[in-house]
């Protein structure tokens, strides 16, 4: 059984991999998608690029979603197998297409035309994916996943078919209008983990009537939704991780951003790893600042990360 540690004293810095011989399963459920840049295009999706990094990280990791049967689906297809992902949870529709998202970058910060009614949207919750779940130790989903009520039910169904102690982390990512609060609650319910920026945190309070700083905001949603932990980020100023008996605030600090595309993502899959490890807070929330700032000084959502991290 997975033991997360959440407290600060007596815990020797090691390497993920030296950490535990067990090869952690884990997943990311939801969009899969190409990020249509003005010149060019990108394999993206939160949970495709939160899978890409656990696997970098030590994980056996698969992205869970569908494509078109289509040329960007067959481009995207190639793409995850150069890239080592195993695909074969992913599914192929013949009535719908392939996503794709419109991004443009504004001084580093990426916006997004999201097309709707495609192939993500309608992923179904197969007998092969019921018994993945079943041996899962983690999985990441996200709202914007949810947006169609196939995949929605899909997700929930997934969630509910994984192990007790598994951790099922919530990254909220919030998009253009594809949200409610009975979706974000409902998720809210069958997450364990929540993660979520500062930019997310205000729509949060709104819809549950937080009061007091984000530290008191924090804890009131880990109470009111009996989480083992909430993971609070605030770009450049670092992250703030609240636990049911431990908090770590970590300031940031200065480094090279040339994109912001995907450092959510591998912040939540180095917070992820980190957990199953069994590290204290101080460490996972060091460790995922570290990664997702290589992620930031690199083009796109799933560079190659460097042995050091690794």
């Amino acid at each position: 059984m997975t033991t997360l540690i959440f407290n600060d004293s007596g815990h020797p810095k090691m390497s993920l991999n030296k950490l535990s011989d067990k090869k952690y399963a884990v997943c990311g459920i939801g969009e899969l998608l190409w990020d249509v840049f003005p010149s060019h295009k990108r394999v993206g999706g939160a949970p495709a690029n939160f899978a890409y990094h656990a696997q970098q990280l030590g994980a056996k990791s698969w992205p869970v979603s569908c494509i078109g049967a289509d040329p960007l689906g067959e481009e995207l297809r190639e793409h995850l197998k150069e890239v080592g992902v195993d695909d074969c949870y992913v599914k192929e529709s013949v009535t719908y297409l392939t996503g794709t998202v419109d991004v443009v970058l504004r001084s580093g910060k990426p916006s997004y035309d999201i097309h709707e009614n495609v192939a993500w949207d309608h992923i179904p919750f197969t007998e092969d994916l019921q018994r993945l779940a079943g041996k899962l130790d983690a999985v990441c989903f996200g709202s914007l996943s949810q947006r169609w009520q196939e995949s929605r039910q899909s997700i929930h169904s997934f969630l509910d078919a994984m192990p007790a102690h598994a951790l099922k982390i919530f990254d909220v990512n919030l998009r253009q209008s594809f949200y409610s609060k009975l979706l974000i609650r409902r998720s809210l319910e069958l997450a364990n983990v929540l993660k979520l920026s500062d930019e997310e945190l205000p729509v949060m309070l709104d819809m549950f009537d937080l009061e007091g700083g984000p530290d008191d905001q924090l804890r009131q949603l880990l109470e009111l939704f009996d989480l083992r932990l909430v993971a609070y980020t605030r770009g450049a100023q670092g992250s703030l991780l609240v636990g049911v008996d431990a908090m770590h605030d970590f300031p940031g600090r200065e480094s090279e951003v040339v994109d912001t595309v995907g450092a959510g993502d591998s912040f939540t899959a180095a917070l992820c790893m980190g957990l199953l490890h069994g590290w204290p807070l101080s460490e996972v929330n060091l460790f995922a600042n570290k990664v997702a700032d290589y992620v930031c000084s690199q083009l796109g959502a799933t560079p190659k990360l460097p042995t050091e991290l690794t």
